[in-house]
C-alpha cells in the first residue's frame, strides 16, 4: 500500500527536514485517509483498483493540504517569485519559508485532496525576501540596502557632506598604516586628523522583505534626519501656537524654530499646514581637525599703588605691548557646527609686555579723588545740563531730596561761600586736582572761604534763594576751567 521508497521535492533549493520526520508526518497523516483499508476483502479488489501518487504539502513544519498535483503548486510559487523578480531585478530573492511535498500512494485521490484550498494558503503564506544588509545603531537595525558595498557607500556619502572625497581618502588611508609621519603645519594650514561618525554602525547580513531596501540616496537622508518624512498638522479653529505645541511633544520655542517665518505674534490660518516633527538624526558626521596659526598675545594690565601720588592721580610706568606666539589648535566639528575647541601646543615668539599703572593712594583733605558723590540725600534730575529757556544752563537742577542737606561732593577748598545775585547762596569749592563745583540756590550756608572740606561733609541746605522758581541745588561741575556734564563723573 505505501511505497517506503519516497521521493521528496524542494522548492527553490530549500534543503527539506531530515527523512525520518518527514515518514513520521506521512506515517501519522496516512492513518487518517479516508478511502484506504488494510482488510483482507479490499485486498481481493485491489488488482482491480489504481493506486494514484498525492502529496502532502508542508510550509515549513506545518502541514498545509494534500494535493493530487504538485506541478500546480511549484508554478504557483515560481510565478510568484518572478513577479518580484521584474520589481526587484537587482536583488537576490528567496522564499520566506521552505515548501516541502511528501508522496503517497493512495486509493481514491480526490476524496483526500483539497488543490484549491492548498493553493489558497500557499498564496496567502508564502512570500519573498531578498539578501541585504542592514545598518545597525545600538543594537537595533535602522537602513537596509543591497549589499555590504552599498552600506559602505552610505556611510561614505554621509561623511562626504561635510569632507572632502581626496581628504576621506588620505584618512582612510593613515588609518590603515601606522607607519605614518604627518609633516608640520604651515602657518594658517588645517589638517583633517579623523572623520568619525557620531554612532557606532555595524553591518549585518539579512533577509528582508525587498520593499525595505533602500536606495543609498534615501538610506544617507534617513541617518542624517532620522525620519524620511516630516508630519505636518492643518490648523483648526481655536488653536493656537502652545496648544499645537504641547500635542505633539514639543515646546513652543521648538514649534517655532521648524517653522520658519513663523513667531509667537503670527495669526494662524485655518487649514494652515504646520510642520510638527522634530528630527533627530541617527548619526551625526566628527570631522577631528588640527589648525596651525600665529596669533598676537594680548597684554596685560597691573595697577600698581603708590603712597608717593595723590589718590586719585594715575601715570603710566610701563607700556603695554602685545605678544606673539604659534599655536596648534585641536578642533572638532560635528555636521559641520564646532562642539570643541582647545589648545594643543603653543610656542611664544614674542613674550607679551605688561601695561604699568601707577595709582596714588595719598590722602590730603584738601585734594580730591577724582571721583564725586551725589551732592544731596536723594532727589532727582528736574532739569540737565544744555540749553533751557534760550540760553545755557551750565549745571543740573536736583529737586524733592529726602534730606535738604547739602554735602561736598569731593576733597576740596571752599573758594567762595555767599550770595551771588541770581544763583542766591553760592559755594564754590577747588578740589586742587582741576576739578571745581558750584552749589547755588541754598537757603543756608555752613562752611566760609578757605576752609577744607570732607567728602560728604554738610556744607549747607537746599533753597530757593536768587533766580529760582522752587526749593532744588543747582549743580555745576567743571574740569581744567571746561564746563562739564555732573552726570558722567558721579559714581
Amino acid at each position: 500500500m505505501q511505497d517506503s521508497n519516497k521521493n521528496f521535492t524542494q522548492i527553490n533549493n530549500h534543503t527539506y527536514k531530515n527523512i525520518k520526520n518527514a515518514l513520521k508526518k506521512t506515517a501519522i497523516t496516512a492513518i487518517a485517509v479516508a478511502g484506504i483499508t488494510f482488510t483482507a476483502g479490499v485486498s481481493a479488489h485491489a488488482s482491480a483498483e489504481k493506486l494514484t501518487t498525492v502529496y502532502y504539502v508542508y510550509i515549513d513544519d506545518q502541514y498545509i493540504g494534500t494535493v493530487t498535483d504538485k506541478s500546480k503548486i511549484e508554478d504557483l510559487i515560481d510565478k510568484k517569485v518572478k513577479e518580484e523578480e521584474s520589481v526587484y531585478k537587482n536583488l537576490n530573492l528567496s522564499l520566506n519559508s521552505e515548501v516541502s511535498f511528501v508522496p503517497e500512494q493512495v486509493f481514491h485521490a480526490n476524496s483526500v485532496a483539497n488543490n484549491s484550498q492548498v493553493a489558497e494558503e500557499i498564496k496567502k503564506e508564502i512570500s519573498v525576501q531578498a539578501d541585504a544588509s542592514a545598518l545597525i545603531i545600538d543594537g537595533k537595525p535602522v537602513a537596509y540596502v543591497e549589499n555590504k558595498d552599498k552600506a559602505k557607500e552610505v556611510l561614505d556619502q554621509l561623511k562626504l557632506k561635510y569632507v572632502s572625497e581626496a581628504d576621506l581618502k588620505a584618512v582612510e588611508a593613515k588609518k590603515a598604516s601606522d607607519a605614518v609621519t604627518l609633516p608640520p603645519l604651515k602657518e594658517n594650514e588645517t589638517r583633517i586628523l579623523d572623520v568619525r561618525l557620531s554612532e557606532e554602525v555595524s553591518v549585518s547580513d539579512e533577509k528582508v522583505e525587498p520593499a525595505k531596501i533602500m536606495s543609498v540616496e534615501n538610506a544617507v537622508k534617513l541617518l542624517e534626519k532620522g525620519s524620511l518624512e516630516e508630519v505636518k498638522y492643518k490648523v483648526k479653529e481655536g488653536d493656537v501656537l502652545g496648544g499645537i505645541a504641547k500635542a505633539h511633544n514639543l515646546t513652543t520655542k521648538e514649534l517655532l524654530a521648524i517653522n520658519p517665518g513663523l513667531t509667537e505674534e503670527s495669526t494662524l490660518q485655518i487649514d494652515q499646514e504646520l510642520n510638527v516633527t522634530v528630527l533627530k538624526p541617527f548619526v551625526q558626521v566628527i570631522i577631528d581637525k588640527e589648525y596651525y596659526t600665529k596669533e598676537v598675545m594680548p597684554f596685560e594690565k597691573e595697577v600698581e599703588e603708590t603712597e608717593s601720588m595723590f589718590k586719585g592721580d594715575t601715570k603710566v610706568k610701563q607700556e603695554g605691548k602685545d605678544g606673539m606666539r604659534a599655536a596648534t589648535y585641536r578642533i572638532s566639528e560635528q555636521n559641520g557646527t564646532v562642539i570643541t575647541k582647545e589648545l594643543a601646543k603653543e610656542e611664544v615668539l614674542q613674550p607679551p609686555v605688561k601695561h604699568i599703572i601707577l595709582k596714588g593712594t595719598k590722602v590730603i583733605p584738601s585734594r580730591g579723588e577724582g571721583n564725586f558723590i551725589w551732592p544731596t540725600g536723594g532727589g532727582y534730575v528736574s532739569s540737565n545740563v544744555g540749553y533751557r529757556w534760550g540760553r545755557m544752563h551750565k549745571g543740573i537742577d536736583i529737586a524733592r531730596p529726602s534730606d535738604r542737606t547739602i554735602k561736598a561732593a569731593d576733597n576740596g577748598v571752599v573758594v567762595s561761600a555767599g550770595y551771588d545775585g541770581s544763583f542766591g547762596n553760592k559755594i564754590v569749592i577747588d578740589h586742587q586736582n582741576g576739578y571745581r563745583t558750584i552749589y547755588a540756590h541754598l537757603s543756608s550756608i555752613s562752611v566760609n572761604p578757605g576752609q577744607v572740606v570732607s567728602k560728604g561733609s554738610k556744607i549747607g541746605v537746599m533753597g530757593s534763594t536768587g533766580n529760582s522758581t522752587g526749593v532744588h541745588l543747582h549743580f555745576e561741575l567743571y574740569k581744567n576751567g571746561s564746563l562739564q556734564n555732573p552726570l558722567d563723573y558721579i559714581r
